[in-house]
């Protein structure tokens, strides 16, 4: 009898270490249902397990970076490229570059002489050049021919300079004086012999005056050094407040500044010569 019950019964009362088994269990499905975000809560990703990249994200990452590295070394050599090049000139390069600039001023200068478009320009007292008003531009722009015999004549001039001064003097090979000088130069152009000393110049009524704020290339410009009244020197305006002159005894012919104040307080007037009605 006790057999046959041990057969009806233990099939659905297990012993006891199972049915331990099954109560415990039983109370941790019980929590984790009564409180779901403690004891059944299991992390994705904990703290001390790394996620795991991806190799072709890695990859991607690096190519990234080393791009950002190449652009940042192209913008320092740039900037170490553009440092070097702002380095500044040295006194050497400076005065060729003006010695550069002035001959091509000169040469400009010339050419534009040599154009029948070549506009004169005013004097004023500051030593500046100011444009004529038009009207006065258009009357007194020269034919291509005078401008051709202006260009000849300043050319043989500048040709003079470094020269001695000599009292008298008329010839390149004896030297000049101041009033010889223009009449040596001159009169291989004119259609008539000028004068022989500076007032004779200055008071021969052939020639046209000009007043100081009308001077151009070419002009006459005459001074009283020890006399009131009369022309005792004369030089050759050349433009940009410019006059070649031979100056006196011990000088040699030079160019010098209409600007000065020595030269403002000596000045007595001007002649134009070159006109198309004088010259051959």
């Amino acid at each position: 009898m006790l057999a046959f019950f041990r057969l009806l019964v233990v099939p659905f009362f297990p012993p006891a270490p199972v049915l331990s088994r099954y109560r415990a269990g039983f109370f941790f499905l019980l929590l984790c249902v009564l409180h779901p975000g403690t004891a059944c809560a299991t992390p994705l990703n904990p703290v001390n397990k790394p996620a795991l990249k991806s190799p072709w994200l890695t990859a991607q990452t690096q190519n990234k970076e080393a791009r950002e590295r190449m652009r940042n070394r192209a913008k320092l050599l740039a900037a170490r490229k553009n440092r070097l090049a702002a380095v500044p000139p040295t006194p050497e390069q400076k005065r060729r570059a003006a010695a550069e600039n002035r001959a091509l001023r000169l040469q400009n200068r010339e050419q534009l002489a040599m154009h029948a478009r070549w506009k004169p320009g005013r004097f004023s007292r500051s030593g500046a050049l100011l444009p004529l008003p038009t009207e006065e531009l258009m009357a007194e722009m020269s034919s291509p021919r005078v401008e051709s015999t202006i260009h000849k004549v300043i050319h043989q001039l500048k040709q003079q300079l470094g020269k001695p001064y000599v009292w008298g003097g008329q010839s390149p090979v004896q030297g000049f004086d101041c009033s010889g000088l223009i009449y040596y130069v001159y009169n291989q152009s004119l259609s008539r012999k000028l004068p022989r000393t500076a007032n004779g110049m200055f008071e021969d009524r052939g020639l046209k005056h000009i007043p100081r704020e009308a001077l151009r290339r070419g002009d006459l410009v005459f001074f009283k050094i020890k006399s009131r009244d009369k022309a005792d020197h004369v030089g050759v305006y050349l433009g940009d407040g410019q006059f070649i002159e031979a100056p006196r005894t011990g000088l040699n012919i030079r160019i010098s500044q209409l600007g000065d104040n020595y030269w403002q307080d000596h000045y007595l007037g001007a002649k134009r010569i070159l006109m198309e009605e004088t010259i051959l």
